[in-house]
């Protein structure tokens, strides 16, 4: 998608992927407590005001290799054992502000400017700052 922004061309791209993880929410007085598990389907979009030398903001698929890389940790776990989340209930809300923050890491100078993630096909959070 291109877009105008106070007369200037904003790139902004986007890279999916998916991962399937457990997780039980602590504190939470509903089915969430008990163990279970989401293939959680993952967005992150970028934005740039400028190309690279090739009329590219990335290469999508250096951006997909960081993205799936970043997310094989989580894959196939449970998310409650991570480092974050043992410090972070891990409700979609944090998870997609974990990866927001990591992935914005791997991918600097890029700006991320939000991350989606599904827990369902009908529930997903948007998270930016």
């Amino acid at each position: 998608m291109i877009t105008e922004k106070e007369g200037k061309r904003v790139y902004e791209l986007s890279i999916k992927t998916v991962m399937a993880s457990a997780h039980f929410l602590r504190g939470y007085e509903g089915k969430c407590k008990n163990l279970h598990g989401h293939t959680w389907r993952i967005e992150v979009f970028i934005c740039s005001e400028t190309l690279d030398d090739l009329g590219m903001v990335a290469d999508f698929g250096l951006l997909k290799k960081h993205l799936n890389d970043f997310v094989d940790e989580m894959d196939h776990n449970s998310l409650n054992e991570l480092d974050f989340f043992q410090q972070h209930n891990p409700t979609t809300e944090n998870i997609a502000r974990y990866i927001y923050q990591q992935y914005s890491q791997k991918v600097s100078p890029l700006k991320v400017t939000k991350v989606q993630v599904w827990e369902s096909d009908t529930s997903s959070v948007t998270y930016y700052e």
